[in-house]
């Protein structure tokens, strides 16, 4: 197919509609491609101009935008409290604390994981961050006699560890996304093979800010006793819960059969990864054993000391003034997508939010129209997500003005219009390619 010249604002594209068809040796080449486009067009790999950051702008090429593409969902990185702690921490420690866990470790780690034992109500073992926890945890936790089952989207992260342990010959397998069906066949049919069968799941998912259906999961825990959860809720620490515990973790609490993971480096604010055992014996075994805890350096002293600050603003009533300043955003957000017609893929009240938008090329010209127009989002396309998933991926924070949001929305609409026609393509069709994805919302 010949190759088109399309204009978008100042420049111009060269763009072809089997661009993203192209058969290349490996997913190595297909992702290295797809970044390269991405580069090309000015929607990836681009640095902010900015030498002193606002919550919900950046300036780019000079020009300032609507940042939509932040995961810190209340905005508490630039919050006077950890950037003083932060600060002091310097003078107190340094920048740099360089040694293991394992040997030494400054007394900030111990009332950091002290504070998020109170938050979370259980033991709790901090990480430099969430992958390298999962990293420290999974061999540890999974024995050579237990099976791992892995939801389709599950975080990479996760992924990467559990492939760990499939090295050392664990049975590792995969089901269709949040299908329990499938996963209720797949435990019967490993059922007596196994001591533990460990399904590994994310809270909230954070390409399409779908949930996971954790009560079904306690349904199938009541009827499969060798079933373990290994959940990470990354998406939903702070922005939900009490202590802004997440989402998942506020729904059941702690389980004996339970591992929770989450971030710091998202709505917490700071960086860093933290793990919730169901028990000391656990925590201590993982603390002693994991691979990260021995050989991997330790969250700095700014970070440590920033995440402690986090840590007493999630212990006071004041993170639910910020929790409900962010629902009001997500409910304006929802209100305005039905009034615009908006294909949105899931209808959770979660702060990570997509809306489809067909074939890559597609998804490629509304984000970058979008960035013509002030308004900074993310692209998801092949091979990241099936080819006719592609859409924009845009993250809602507490403190996006309501004017932000509906210039967002209207110009999304415009620009959607526009390339439909072009494409002769339509919201129908752009949905029917995610039926059974969405899930009814079962919280506000």
């Amino acid at each position: 197919m010949s190759i088109g010249h399309r204009i978008y604002g100042s420049r111009i594209i060269n763009v072809t509609n089997n661009y993203f068809m192209k058969k290349t040796p490996s997913m190595i080449d297909a992702v290295n491609q797809n970044m390269n486009w991405i580069k090309e067009v000015g929607i990836g790999h681009v640095e902010i101009d900015d030498k002193k950051r606002e919550h919900t702008k950046i300036s780019l090429n000079g020009k300032v935008t609507h940042f939509f593409g932040s995961c810190s969902y209340l905005n508490l990185e630039l919050d006077d409290r950890l950037k003083k702690a932060a600060t002091e921490a310097i003078e107190d420690y340094g920048v740099h604390f360089s040694s293991s866990r394992a040997y030494v470790s400054l007394p900030l780690h111990s009332e950091l994981e002290g504070l998020l034992s109170k938050v979370f109500g259980g033991s709790t073992v901090v990480a430099l961050s969430t992958t390298l926890g999962h990293m420290a945890n999974i061999p540890v936790i999974v024995g050579k006699s237990d099976a791992v089952i892995l939801d389709q989207q599950v975080h990479n992260s996760v992924q990467m560890a559990a492939q760990v342990v499939a090295g050392s010959g664990v049975k590792v397998d995969m089901v269709r996304h949040n299908n329990m069906a499938l996963l209720d066949q797949k435990i019967t049919e490993l059922k007596g093979q196994h001591d533990k069968i460990w399904y590994m799941a994310d809270g909230i998912y954070s390409m399409y800010g779908d949930e996971c259906p954790i009560a079904e999961l306690f349904v199938l825990m009541e009827k499969h006793e060798e079933l373990h959860l290994y959940i990470d809720d990354a998406h939903g620490m702070s922005w939900a819960g009490k202590n802004g515990v997440g989402y998942i973790f506020d729904l059941v609490g702690l389980h004996q059969r339970m591992v929770f993971t989450t971030s710091l480096g998202k709505g917490f604010g700071t960086s860093g990864g933290a793990t919730v055992f169901p028990n000391k014996e656990m925590a201590t075994l993982v603390r002693n054993c994991g691979s990260t805890h021995i050989f991997s350096g330790p969250l700095q002293p700014p970070i440590l000391a920033a995440a402690i600050a986090s840590a007493k603003i999630h212990l006071n009533k004041e993170i639910y003034i910020y929790q409900e300043q962010l629902k009001q955003n997500l409910l304006y957000f929802h209100k305005l997508v039905k009034q615009f017609d908006l294909p949105l893929v899931s209808s959770s009240l979660t702060p990570i939010r997509y809306i489809g938008a067909g074939r890559p090329e597609m998804a490629m010209k509304l984000c970058q129209g979008l960035l013509e127009r002030g308004y900074y989002t993310g692209v998801a396309g092949y091979p990241s997500v099936p080819m006719n998933n592609s859409g924009i991926r845009m993250t809602i924070n507490r403190l996006h003005t309501r004017a932000q949001i509906h210039g967002l929305l209207s110009t999304f609409a415009e620009l959607m219009d526009a390339i439909l026609l072009e494409h002769n393509y339509s919201k129908e069709e752009i949905l029917n390619a995610f039926k059974g994805r969405e899930r009814k919302v079962r919280r506000a």
